[in-house]
């Protein structure tokens, strides 16, 4: 008999793991790849919770397909540049030549030809495109390669902005090209996934991810002095500049621009916002009005005071004045201190140009400054940049 209750107790915990198997297969199979399933959610009211309602949708896909949409827009560039000249003469410089029939000529110079590359984005349907300014800089021919064509087109320069380093190019490619909406840069978070698509090195239609790493980014390259950028660790390379750097909608939220080359997964972008600030008047009249007072400043220290025995200790002093500028012509002059702009305390350098950067060309503006030991106004009407 007690044979035959083990042998009901063993049945029934076969049983029950043959049955327990079955569950966990089923449940395996509702969480398998490409499945839809709805989650366990909380009702607020008969309603989902708002995180829940809130949330974007989720695919293994997403990137491949926002590529696969936006791609077709995106442009490689390369630019031809004449620069100086060498001499070409088989004899100009061979010594023994010289010294028996003299120095020859005329002689023919041939200018040096520099090839540059870049990437950029088709932002309407009739073919402007957006790149860097740097890109195309000094560039005597400019092509770009669209997507799916074999050669290339001739592009125009419609604008450009050297501080900004943007540049609107045109192409007559018909009025049906695939295009990219510019996005709202102000409404990226750190953190928030972005796409950066280019060809860098030249390797056509080269896509990187990474998250937005920091925003308002202040950088100097060469001459050039970035204020407000994005930083992403999605890689840029040489090659990347004038791309987009996408958003998980598909829409572009800064153009790709520096890499810092001493450090890795350190890339820049120009913020979208910036470029929509802009886009129409570098369309309609190819460049920025920008006013200009014409002075070279820095930023005046304790130290710096004490050492030129000025009484103001802090403010922006004037470093150098331009031939004929606002300045000039207002009767500043080299070593005086900018105290106050329209009534506005100036700190150091950077005052100084936040403020004339908020006025038009054309506009009055009052300066206190130091002069000689003395405080005094000076009047000057801005001038175009």
């Amino acid at each position: 008999m007690f044979a035959d209750k083990y042998k009901k107790t063993l049945v029934i915990g076969v049983a029950a793991a043959l049955l327990l198997e079955v569950f966990l297969l089923i449940a395996a199979f509702d969480f398998l790849p490409g499945k839809t399933y709805k989650p366990a959610i909380a009702l607020n009211n008969g309603a989902p919770s708002p995180a829940v309602a809130e949330a974007s949708p989720v695919g293994t896909n997403i990137i491949a397909d926002i590529v696969e949409k936006t791609s077709p827009a995106v442009v490689k560039i390369e630019t031809l540049s004449k620069t100086g000249g060498q001499v070409i003469d088989p004899f100009f410089n061979d010594p023994f030549f010289r010294q028996f029939f003299g120095t020859p000529g005329p002689f023919r110079v041939e200018p040096d030809v520099r090839k540059g590359m870049g990437s950029g984005f088709i932002i309407s349907k009739d073919g402007y495109i957006l790149t860097n300014e740097h890109v195309i800089d000094q560039a005597s021919e400019i092509k770009v390669y669209l997507a799916g064509r074999d050669k290339p087109l001739a592009a125009r320069v419609v604008g450009k902005d050297f501080e900004l380093d943007l540049a609107v190019l045109k192409v007559d490619a018909g009025n049906n090209l695939p295009y990219i909406e510019l996005g709202d840069s102000d409404a990226a978070r750190v953190g928030e996934w972005v796409i950066a698509i280019g060809n860098p090195y030249g390797l056509d239609h080269t896509v990187t991810t990474g998250v937005i790493s920091a925003k308002g980014r202040p950088i100097t390259v060469d001459d050039r002095q970035y204020k407000n950028l994005l930083q992403t660790d999605a890689s840029i390379n040489p090659g990347n500049s004038g791309g987009p750097l996408l958003n998980l909608s598909g829409k572009v939220v800064g153009i790709n621009t520096a890499v810092n080359a001493q450090a890795q997964g350190i890339g820049f972008a120009i913020p979208a916002n910036t470029v929509k600030s802009v886009l129409d008047t570098l369309i309609s009249k190819g460049k920025i009005s920008r006013p200009q007072m014409g002075v070279y400043i820095q930023t005046l220290t304790a130290e710096l005071a004490e050492q030129l025995g000025l009484k103001s200790k802090q403010g922006a002093i004037i470093s150098g004045i331009i031939p004929g500028s606002p300045a000039e012509k207002a009767g500043l002059r080299q070593g005086d201190v900018i105290l106050q702009i329209d009534r506005q305390n100036v700190q150091d350098a950077g005052d100084v140009t936040d403020i004339i950067q908020k006025h038009k060309v054309g506009d009055k503006i009052a300066l206190l400054v130091e002069t000689s030991g003395t405080q005094k106004y000076v009047t000057m009407t801005l001038e175009e940049k």
